[in-house]
């Protein structure tokens, strides 16, 4: 029997860089190793990274990073092709209003603030998570998927391809929560907040991840719906990206 590859590639200059293959589906298929990764942003790869990332044979990265974060480290891979999605940060901005309003926030602050930008994920941004679908629909792998940290704006969209492909709602989690094994912060990112919300945005939290699917269920009612009325994937679609990205 064939050992599983490495889920995580531990990269000097991209600390969350995950392989999204073997995960089961339902109907007792997997998920093709080495097809879709996720990653933090990858802007500040090593030589000896960028060599791996070649050897993985990586043609495409999708980029949720705002268009501020993503001029200041652009992607060091100049022979793969980017496509930019942007979901411009709002979590860090709304702790600093909180702050100015005379007061330091608190954690819960934080996880209320981490909560709502998910919500905004759905409510705001669901036409880049359609493109990005549209984008997997066509022959774009091997491919990695990313942001700043690689963990919300990132982790939402790798939670609905999952989804999209059968994978149970636990394993989901599992992959989610992942990020708080392999994602390293930097100690120097809003210096300016409080240690225990600093805590808070450098981690995931199931809470969060749920609040971006309970929007999905108050604006589209199920998240079959929103497949197909927000991000365009009917039956045929869905069973395109089975096709592509599950084997046997």
């Amino acid at each position: 029997m064939h050992e599983a590859p490495a889920r995580h590639l531990n990269l000097l200059g991209a600390s969350n860089f995950r392989d999204l293959g073997g995960y089961p589906t339902r109907d007792g298929r997997s998920v093709r190793w080495r097809q879709i990764f996720r990653s933090n942003h990858l802007g500040h790869l090593t030589a000896d990274d960028v060599a791996v990332v070649r050897s993985l044979g990586v043609r495409s990265a999708f980029d949720f990073r705002g268009v501020v974060e993503r001029a200041d480290a652009l992607c060091g891979l100049a022979d793969i092709t980017v496509h930019s999605l942007p979901v411009e940060p709002t979590v860090v901005a709304a702790l600093r209003a909180i702050a100015a309003g005379g007061r330091p926030p608190s954690s819960a602050d934080a996880v209320e603030v981490m909560r709502d930008s998910y919500r905004g994920y759905v409510q705001e941004n669901t036409p880049r998570y359609r493109t990005l679908f549209a984008h997997l629909l066509e022959d774009h792998a091997p491919l990695v998927i990313h942001c700043t940290a690689g963990k919300d704006r990132t982790g939402f969209a790798c939670a609905l391809i999952l989804h999209a492909l059968g994978v149970p709602d636990e394993v989901i989690s599992e992959d989610y929560l992942l990020t708080n094994q392999f994602y390293k912060r930097d100690p120097s990112a809003s210096s300016d907040l409080p240690d225990d919300v600093k805590q808070v945005l450098g981690t995931v939290q199931a809470a969060f991840l749920g609040a971006a699917f309970e929007a999905i269920e108050a604006d589209y009612g199920d998240l079959d719906s929103y497949f197909r009325d927000g991000l365009g994937l009917g039956r045929a679609e869905r069973n395109a990206l089975e096709g592509r990205y599950l084997q046997a």
